[in-house]
């Protein structure tokens, strides 16, 4: 689900932006740049959805853009974020995949009970250097 919701841009002294959703309580984000800033509040708008959809609760209509009050340097935009990629992102619902061995291998692995699911997530955390 794609959802779209006004944003107040509000810049910082030290060339920082903060952001902040008066639609969404508590969903404040902020970078160090303005292209970072809206980068940074799609992705919490994201969060902030997802949780609120895994909570079954309501999620808020969005404001009119012209109806949100800013305050004497701040600006109001538009944020979009993809709650379906999001979930797909950093779901952790397993995924089936196919893979193809040397048949002496495969013998050998479940001769020692070897877990392949186990063993392969092990091996792609590694190689792209995550730690969990």
């Amino acid at each position: 689900m794609k959802y779209v919701y006004p944003a107040v841009l509000t810049p910082n002294s030290d060339g920082s932006y903060t952001v902040v959703f008066p639609d969404l309580p508590g969903c404040v984000t902020e970078g160090d740049t303005l292209a970072e800033a809206l980068y940074m509040a799609s992705d919490a708008m994201a969060l902030w959805l997802y949780s609120t959809e895994d909570h079954k609760e309501t999620i808020p209509v969005p404001s009119e853009i012209d109806r949100v009050a800013v305050e004497p340097g701040e600006s109001v935009t538009l944020v979009m974020a993809d709650v379906g990629a999001y979930r797909r992102a950093v779901g952790t619902f397993a995924v089936k995949k196919t893979l193809t061995i040397p048949s002496w291998l495969n013998i050998r692995a479940e001769a020692a009970k070897i877990n392949f699911s186990q063993v392969l997530q092990e091996a792609l955390l590694q190689r792209l250097g995550i730690s969990t």
